[in-house]
């Protein structure tokens, strides 16, 4: 029997975040982000605020960013690139999800990844495209 999502639930989440008060943040910056629940092969968060890290590859606004969702789950391909802004963590840029996201879906800072790290993953998503 297949997965089935629950979009009830988030639906109903969504609508809180609506009212939030978007925090301050930076490119470089990781942060807990509500993807929420999406279509087919898309990534989606997990636990209850439905949520997954995300990188911030590029600041709109104060409303808006280009993300990067993150995984731990080891991933190969031209699709992923590996780093690690924490210890010990060995993290997964998921390039093929990267989106556009409203600021409300942010929820906390996780960290900053470095420079070296940063440019590279910038000029990987160019590459994609």
């Amino acid at each position: 029997m297949p997965y089935e999502k629950d979009r009830n639930s988030w639906n109903e989440f969504s609508k809180k975040l609506e009212a939030v008060e978007p925090p301050y943040f930076k490119e470089r910056e990781v942060w807990w982000t509500s993807i929420g629940v999406n279509i087919g092969h898309e990534e989606d968060g997990k636990g209850p605020a439905l949520s997954r890290p995300v990188l911030i590859l590029k600041k709109f606004g104060k409303y808006t960013f280009l993300g990067i969702p993150l995984s731990t789950t080891k991933r190969v391909g031209a699709l992923y690139r590996h780093f690690s802004f924490l210890p010990e963590v060995d993290s997964v840029a998921l390039l093929a999800h990267t989106k556009s996201f409203d600021s409300r879906r942010l929820i906390k800072k996780i960290g900053t990844i470095a420079d070296k790290d940063f440019c590279a993953m910038r000029k990987a998503v160019k590459d994609l495209l």
